[in-house]
């Protein structure tokens, strides 16, 4: 069945329903026209009314990119959309791999701690270089305005003044007020406003003043309606009002007498009605009989009005049935109870011999707390229901109180370098249930979507995981305090080293450059101070050294735009075809207190992604034995005495009674 034909449609009546490649139909008016080819010649044959709707369909139509919003700049067939889809720049993937860290819970560091942060290596190891990253990111994570808010500093702030009878709003404005308020600022203020902030400069609200002057003015209009309403009857403008005699005591008040106008009964032409009798049509149309009547109503007059006295009733019952938790207080109904404060001054100590908490221990411990629990030990709680526990622990440091942006990172940063987190650490996924003392980290650079299978297999499956015991081996006594590490793995195709970026938060991977590749090369001299490009590299044309920048991959590229301004400009050239794009969003704060989120620019950039690695080999180190030979922490025990094997005695026992049976064993006990 052809589609139905609607008042918008351009086709003609035979058109719509015709899909045939040789139609010999004649051409009418309003009834048929010619049929036609693709003028991109992708093969497709209709009527000539029909190309417009060809055009939306047709694959070799350039149509731009799918995330043409976020960025991608290319434009290409349909038909390729799907297989540019596999390598846009603009589709970029987030790793969400994660891994699990514990807090070192000794009071004193352990002595392996202590030294692999005092030994000087040639090549730092991988395991230390991730837990002093991991620490530093969960050092500026923690804020201390957070976790003990009761120690930080309190700022007088200065009172803003608003609109007149305005509100001031909180910072905390949720996204719908945002996009309201973005829209009001883009609207015209009008003549009313601006006057009024050529008079008064200080209102910013102008959303609040509108609704406030609104109510003002409809104030206003009510007064000046009373005040022509009294000018027209005088003799309720002349009426005075007595002062009560005696004021501290409450009077009868006296009742008002009817006037004329009020003591006019009701119109006798409209019939008194009672709406539990009558059915739904006679109440319809007797209510419209009572909405019509405009005459004055008789008003009601209190008669006999004496002050009511006021009673404070509790409804409040303790039940019967009430009984205390005996496991964690007693019964309050048997037991009278004392309000008494403990205070440090109890414990007969002074102040000063008190010791202080360690910012450090102190900080890790409340956030753990704090996902379990909460920090309920100096918050007040309610663990009955006519009984509170009122917080009085508190903490006592050095450097309290705090400023409101001081986080762990801003305390320990003048200190000497110390672990805090173990240098292990585990993978456990959110799927799985895990314990709330340790902490989480989350890897969060974003690839390519062709770059991210790489990343995950060479980073985390290969490296990351296996680093403790695999990838890199340590000594078997390193718990007494060993230091000696050996890596064991190379890329199989070339010599390389791995290493660990804190900067960058990720793995890299330089290649060994062997010795007779420098076999030659001198020192270039520079003569005048600011000299641009006199490296060999830089003096060859510019299209070598985009053809030799093809070769690198994301990492190198990303190193080499900031040699210099000829590398930068080498390295834009490959954006395109090996760069990624990502919209840079920004919080923008208004005048008023409002806020929104508007993407700023779009920035392009390399990923941190190194040469992929498709095996590993292992390298040529001798075995961990030849270490244990010299190690400082192997301690020998010589035995010169002689004493017996396991076993002996248990076969010179069994041997005899090898041929016995089970009776004889049974009467020779007895």
């Amino acid at each position: 069945m052809g589609r139905l034909k609607t008042q918008t449609s351009k086709l003609h009546r035979h058109c719509e329903s015709c899909h045939s490649r040789r139609c010999k139909t004649p051409i009418e008016i309003s009834v048929s026209c010619a049929i036609m080819s693709c003028r991109l010649l992708c093969g497709a044959v209709f009527h000539l009314c029909k190309e417009e709707e060809h055009m939306l369909l047709c694959p070799n139509d350039r149509v731009p990119c799918l995330n043409v919003e976020y960025g991608c700049p290319f434009i290409m067939c349909r038909s390729n959309v799907a297989k540019h889809l596999t390598v846009c720049p603009a589709s970029v993937v987030s790793c969400s791999m994660e891994w699990n860290r514990w807090p070192i819970e000794e009071s004193e560091t352990p002595e392996f701690y202590e030294n692999i942060l005092k030994e000087n290596y040639t090549q730092e190891p991988l395991d230390l270089s991730m837990a002093l990253r991991d620490q530093q990111h969960l050092f500026h994570s923690l804020k201390m305005k957070t976790l003990f808010p009761e120690l930080i500093e309190k700022v007088a702030e200065e009172p803003s003044e608003g609109a007149v009878g305005g509100v001031p709003l909180s910072n905390g404005v949720d996204e719908a007020s945002a996009s309201s308020s973005a829209e009001m600022e883009e609207d015209e203020l009008t003549q009313e406003e601006r006057e009024e902030l050529a008079r008064n400069p200080t209102v910013v609200n102008l959303e609040s003043y509108n609704i406030w002057e609104k109510m003002f003015s409809m104030e206003l209009s009510g007064c000046k309606h009373t005040i022509k309403s009294i000018g027209q009857n005088p003799e309720t403008s002349r009426k005075e009002i007595k002062p009560q005699a005696n004021p501290s005591r409450l009077e009868v008040l006296q009742e008002e007498l009817p006037t004329k106008n009020e003591s006019l009964d009701a119109a006798t032409d409209i019939p008194q009605y009672n709406a539990c009798e009558m059915d739904e049509d006679k109440f319809l149309i007797a209510s419209s009989l009572f909405a019509c009547d405009t005459r004055p109503r008789k008003k009601l007059v209190y008669q006999h009005l004496e002050p009511m006295k006021i009673k404070t009733v509790r409804t409040f019952k303790v039940p019967t049935s009430f009984k205390a938790k005996q496991s964690r207080i007693r019964n309050p109904s048997h037991n009278k109870k004392v309000n008494s404060s403990v205070d440090t001054s109890d414990l007969g100590v002074e102040m000063d011999d008190i010791p202080k908490w360690d910012e450090v221990q102190a900080t890790l411990l409340c956030s753990l707390e704090r996902e379990l629990r909460g920090h309920l030990i100096a918050e007040s709680r309610s663990t009955d229901a006519l009984l509170v526990d009122i917080g009085t622990q508190t903490y006592d440091f050095y450097l309290a109180p705090f400023k409101a942006e001081t986080s762990l990172a801003h305390i320990t940063a003048d200190r000497a370098l110390k672990l805090h987190v173990q240098i292990q650490a585990e993978s456990i996924t959110r799927r799985h249930n895990k314990s709330s003392s340790a902490f989480t980290y989350l890897c969060n650079h974003i690839f390519r979507r062709d770059e991210f299978h790489s990343h995950y297999k060479n980073v985390h499956s290969d490296i990351q995981s296996c680093v403790s015991g695999w990838f890199e081996q340590r000594c078997p006594l390193a718990y007494l305090g060993c230091t000696f590490i050996q890596r064991r793995f190379q890329p199989s195709s070339h010599r390389a080293i791995v290493f660990y970026d804190r900067e960058l938060s990720t793995f890299c991977l330089r290649p060994e450059v062997s010795d007779t590749l420098y076999e030659g090369i001198k020192p270039v001299t520079v003569e005048r101070k600011r000299a641009r490009n006199t490296d060999a590299l830089s003096r060859l044309p510019f299209e070598v050294l985009v053809h030799v920048a093809g070769f690198l991959d994301s990492f190198t590229l990303s190193q080499l735009a900031l040699v210099s301004r000829l590398m930068r400009e080498v390295c834009r050239t490959l954006l395109h075809d090996r760069g990624m794009v990502s919209l840079k969003w920004e919080k923008k704060i208004y005048s008023h207190s409002g806020w929104c989120w508007r993407a700023r620019k779009r920035v392009w950039q390399f990923s941190n992604l190194f040469s992929t690695v498709d095996s590993w080999c292992f390298d040529k180190l001798p075995p961990i034995s030849e270490h244990l030979k010299v190690c400082p922490y192997y301690q020998k025990e010589n035995k010169t005495a002689p004493f017996p094997l396991t076993g002996v005695h248990e076969c010179h026992e069994i041997k005899p009674h090898r041929n016995q049976s089970l009776v004889s064993m049974f009467v020779k006990k007895e």
